[in-house]
């Protein structure tokens, strides 16, 4: 038996039969979606490799049934940059050297979207750390994770600061 499901992925509008019920969001995203920048790290959702954004919130989608987000908006590290001008998390990231083998990188810089957004990163490194956590980086780029969030945030605030005004 199959189920119907719908949502949106990085903007797009999408439907589709589930035959088995069990798929996570994860395994949908990489091998029916062709959208591999979620990694499998652990899938146990330890890691956070797999973390993306659902209705704005973060999630690991290796524990996250597919079937369970009918209707949701999903948005994955391939959907984050606008075009060829990249988010500017992602730009950040890139400017403190955020990484090292690049594998949790999807990851960490979509917890970080969702992080600030939730407007919980504040300015101390030990928090954003703290906040980060459910994310490894087994080559141990914390350092410029941490700055690339603190830089990250401090931009999108100046420029939400420009579009309120």
């Amino acid at each position: 038996m199959s189920l119907s499901i719908s949502f949106t992925v990085n903007g797009q509008s999408r439907a589709m039969d589930l035959d088995d019920p069990r798929v996570m969001l994860l395994d949908l995203l990489r091998e029916r979606l062709d959208l591999p920048g979620s990694k499998k790290g652990c899938d146990r959702g330890q890691c956070g490799a797999c973390t993306v954004l659902v209705d704005g919130r973060r999630i690991n989608s290796c524990l996250a049934l597919a079937a369970s987000l009918d209707g949701a908006e999903i948005i994955t590290i391939e959907g984050l940059a606008d075009g060829p001008e990249l988010h500017p998390v992602q730009a950040a990231f890139i400017a403190h050297d955020a990484f090292q083998c690049g594998y949790c990188t999807p990851g960490q810089i979509m917890s970080a979207v969702g992080l600030i957004s939730e407007g919980q990163a504040g300015d101390d490194p030990e928090r954003i750390r703290e906040l980060m956590s459910g994310n490894i980086c087994r080559c141990g780029a914390y350092q410029g994770i941490t700055e690339a969030v603190q830089d990250a945030q401090k931009i999108l605030a100046e420029r939400h600061r420009r579009n309120a005004a």
